[in-house]
């Protein structure tokens, strides 16, 4: 069975002085959680969404697909997340196994809630590889010069660029894997973790890399709300 985890967990700091988190807030004329959620729900092969925020905004997320979704959101369930990222893929992971139970095949299909213009071919490219490897990362290659400092002040390296890649979401993984390699990490290995995918890579593991797209961007910042109304706008992310 295929999962979509949706991980809505942020609250937004680097927006600056808004009401809510970023998730929340609208491009077009609905909130951006809103636009990535449908993006899952085009797809058939997923048995459940699980959307996943902070215990405040539960009764608010649910609110929002009711509105927006109507039926449509039946296939979705709200959960509260982690403290971490990966504390809330865990929760998810929970979630499936105490309703579905985990089978060798099991597969998480995990996203950024404020990345809502992947398409669906990220998607169903992330399911078919996922399926294959266990493992899957969204990435495009380095278009700039990646330099690496140690104290911040002063250049260590310059990375070879040809190697260099930017990491986005989707990130798929095979959910008893996960759940192993996961509870198998030190402490010292958690605090180094940035994101799922380097679960596996500090395991050992393979991560089979899917190509995404330069529109397929994390609003983070306010600027990135002004891209994503131009991109909402011109359509060419719908494909």
């Amino acid at each position: 069975m295929v999962f979509g985890v949706i991980l809505a967990g942020g609250i937004g700091s680097r927006m600056g002085n808004v009401e809510k988190p970023k998730q929340f807030l609208k491009i077009g004329n609905k909130p951006i959680i809103v636009h990535t959620i449908e993006k899952f729900l085009v797809h058939d092969e997923f048995e459940k969404l699980i959307v996943l925020c902070p215990k405040q905004w539960i009764e608010h997320t649910k609110n929002l697909i009711k509105k927006y979704l109507g039926d449509g959101g039946s296939q979705v369930v709200v959960l509260e997340g982690g403290t971490t990222r990966n504390e809330t893929i865990m929760n998810s992971i929970k979630y499936v196994e105490e309703n579905y139970g985990l089978e060798d095949d099991t597969l998480l299909v995990t996203h950024d809630s404020v990345r809502p213009f992947l398409t669906y071919r990220i998607i169903d490219e992330n399911i078919k590889y996922g399926l294959k490897y266990g493992a899957v990362d969204t990435v495009i290659a380095a278009t700039d010069t990646i330099v690496s400092s140690v104290d911040g002040e002063s250049i260590t390296t310059v990375p070879d660029r040809a190697q260099m890649y930017q990491g986005q979401t989707p990130q798929t993984f095979n959910a008893k894997k996960l759940k192993e390699l996961y509870y198998s990490l030190t402490e010292e290995e958690k605090e180094i973790l940035t994101d799922a995918s380097k679960i596996f890579v500090i395991k050992g593991e393979k991560v089979h890399l899917v190509q995404g797209e330069v529109f397929n961007t994390k609003i983070t910042y306010p600027y990135d709300l002004r891209v994503a109304e131009s991109l909402l706008q011109d359509g060419s992310n719908e494909r």
